[in-house]
């Protein structure tokens, strides 16, 4: 086999545009080092997915480009520096951010941000999982630095709950003891979030500060904010106690005033779950360790599933249908793809 399918595009195109995406065929690519090449059986499509393929200059690339993070898949083969697989191995992850992606037959991955997959997942629910479920736990117990145990008495609000991210950061806190204020708008994903666990629900379109005084929550002890951080840094501001814990995963569009929380002393950070790979960390090993944590919680029945579509062919027809679900703004937790044509 000299060539495999894939799904690329050669133009940063509108979604709408039949040529947003198209079936193609690459080259075979081969396993060095630390990579483990891996079949792909099932991918998802996150936000960030959507950004890189409408994002960047209009003009023609010189050649398709392959995108796509999450993934799983079998490894077939491994270089000679790889000591955490084997070939065989059902495995999980969310790539690197500087490498080809997982819309691809085969793909290569460093071994250091990959984890076993749960063996009672279906590739449909594993497929879901990795991006999301890297940047929860990273934002909650690397970023925010909640401990697995002592927080009965305290409160995270989650802005977004009921997509991907909200989706597993939710059942995290719940698991770490916290009370889990999250936010949703619609009936839906009010539903969403109540089936995650969230404790109470508030409206993001109303007024939060508001809302969750009337939970009598004066303060919450930490705010992890997933969407739109610009329309709600002003209650975050407000409502973070002091020696507060923040964090965001979405880019502000304006200055952010973080002036805002000197009294309270309060702490923000980004999260950005690729910065591992990105910068070649020496943290890139606890990816393998996060994944490898988040499967043993689902063997053991501790999290739900979040897959809500499910496309049955990995082409670029559902390609293009997945993320024209992602870009509706309203996605309760994730869009999958699986399976090849023959």
């Amino acid at each position: 086999m000299n060539s495999i399918k894939a799904v690329g595009f050669d133009q940063h195109l509108s979604i709408d545009n039949p040529d947003s995406f198209q079936d193609i065929n690459i080259n075979v690519p081969e396993a060095h080092d630390h990579d483990l090449l891996v079949r792909v059986n099932g991918v998802s499509v996150n936000p960030v997915d959507t950004f890189v393929r409408k994002s960047g200059r209009k003009n023609r690339l010189n050649k398709p480009k392959v995108i796509g993070w999450d993934a799983v898949g079998i490894v077939t083969s491994t270089g000679d520096e790889v000591t955490l697989f084997n070939k065989g191995d059902r495995v999980w992850y969310a790539g690197d951010f500087t490498r080809s992606g997982s819309n691809a037959q085969l793909q290569l991955v460093d071994e250091r941000i990959v984890g076993l997959s749960p063996k009672n997942l279906t590739d449909d629910q594993a497929a879901a999982i990795p991006l999301v479920g890297l940047t929860a736990y990273e934002s909650l117990f690397e970023k925010l630095g909640i401990n697995w145990t002592g927080n009965e008495n305290k409160t995270i609000l989650i802005i977004n709950g009921a997509g991907g991210v909200g989706s597993i950061a939710i059942q995290l806190a719940k698991l770490a003891g916290l009370t889990v204020i999250a936010t949703a708008s619609r009936d839906k994903s009010i539903s969403w979030a109540k089936k995650m666990g969230a404790d109470q629900v508030v409206n993001h379109h109303q007024d939060l500060v508001a809302q969750v005084r009337h939970l009598n929550k004066k303060y919450v002890d930490y705010v992890l904010n997933l969407n739109n951080l610009d329309a709600h840094w002003n209650e975050i501001a407000e409502l973070i106690k002091p020696d507060g814990q923040i964090v965001a995963t979405t880019e502000n569009h304006r200055l952010i005033d973080l002036q805002k929380l000197t009294k309270k002393r309060a702490t923000f950070a980004w999260e950005w779950m690729y910065s591992k790979s990105y910068f070649k960390t020496a943290t890139m090993t606890s990816q393998n360790q996060i994944l490898n944590h988040l499967a043993k919680l689902y063997m053991d029945n501790a999290l739900l599933p979040i897959n809500t579509i499910n496309y049955p062919l990995i082409n670029a027809s559902n390609m293009r249908k997945a993320h024209a679900d992602v870009e509706t703004g309203s996605m309760i937790g994730k869009v999958v793809l699986t399976g090849w044509e023959k």
